[in-house]
């Protein structure tokens, strides 16, 4: 199966998505897993299969370590990713019988891309799957080219964070089509018009001026879809987006994942030979030091044997 990891900012869609990718499957006749790593939802409409509240009390860490919301969803999913491993069993226990599985995020953002919990459920699916990363934005949100721009920057983070393809995922398109979205990332012209007919900031508009430059490279290497959570309008062409990346997954992505792995795993060998060797060194010290101790007393009480 395909392993989709759905990550987007608060608000701009997500569980509402993966319900309406839940009834898509359910129509085409795929066969879909879903897992929830949102600990702080308060219902889940698409039916997880693995959800993380029935392991993680987020009220009760909250509670036990003292934190505040953003501190008790950031380590609830910490102590659900040390034993995220007997996820990826159970998921491999119906390996045979799946098409796909979406993994919904926190809508703290942060909490999952930049959280260590984050990075090991990322790697343990991608070791196993060939994993694509969902990076939902809110379309109508995204007609300021400035909200624009600060999107697309966080997007392009979360491509060079979990270093796996990417598809950008323009929602809500039954309130705002996201052809202009599109326009901007293929022509720098026409979003430098939108920058000149938004003379609010002339500072910021000569900041995103630079900045889209800078971003024409990352333009070229996602894929982006309208689609609306709302309608299910786009589903069908984020499916094949997903089924391409899948492919860039395993061409790209994967040869270079596995190149990462062994390094890591050669620098992990290196570190324990090094530590072998300074017990060694250790070891060696202390011998010498209580053979010539041992010789020093033996000699010692001699002495004091002969001349009591």
């Amino acid at each position: 199966p395909t392993v989709v990891v759905v990550i987007g900012m608060a608000g701009a869609g997500k569980t509402t998505l993966m319900h309406q990718i839940n009834l898509h499957l359910n129509t085409e006749g795929k066969r879909g897993y879903f897992i929830n790593l949102d600990p702080a939802v308060r219902d889940v409409p698409f039916g997880a299969n693995i959800d993380i509240r029935d392991t993680v009390d987020y009220k009760e860490v909250m509670k036990q370590y003292g934190l505040g919301p953003n501190g008790g969803i950031l380590t609830s999913l910490n102590l659900f990713a040390t034993r995220f491993d007997q996820v990826v069993q159970l998921l491999e226990r119906r390996n045979g019988s799946l098409d796909y599985i979406f993994v919904d995020t926190p809508g703290q953002i942060e909490v999952f891309t930049w959280s260590a919990g984050g990075q090991i459920i990322l790697d343990l699916l991608a070791t196993a799957y060939p994993t694509v990363v969902l990076y939902v934005t809110d379309t109508p949100r995204c007609r300021q080219p400035t909200t624009f721009m600060s999107n697309m920057l966080y997007a392009s983070s979360v491509l060079y964070k979990s270093q796996l393809p990417l598809i950008c995922v323009f929602n809500k398109t039954d309130i705002a089509q996201h052809e202009f979205a599109k326009e901007w990332m293929e022509n720098f012209e026409s979003y430098q018009e939108a920058l000149d007919q938004n003379r609010s900031d002339e500072y910021m508009g000569s900041f995103n001026r630079s900045l889209s430059l800078a971003m024409e490279e990352f333009y070229k290497n996602i894929r982006s879809v309208g689609v609306s959570a709302l309608s299910a309008t786009g589903i069908p062409e984020l499916f094949t987006a997903i089924d391409e990346a899948r492919v860039e997954f395993q061409e790209v992505f994967l040869p270079d994942l596995l190149k990462r792995i062994a390094l890591r795993e050669e620098q992990e060998k290196q570190k324990q030979a090094d530590h072998m060797r300074r017990l060694e060194q250790v070891r060696t010290h202390l011998c010498r030091f209580g053979s010539s101790w041992l010789h020093h007393v033996c000699t010692n009480a001699h002495c004091v044997l002969l001349n009591p």
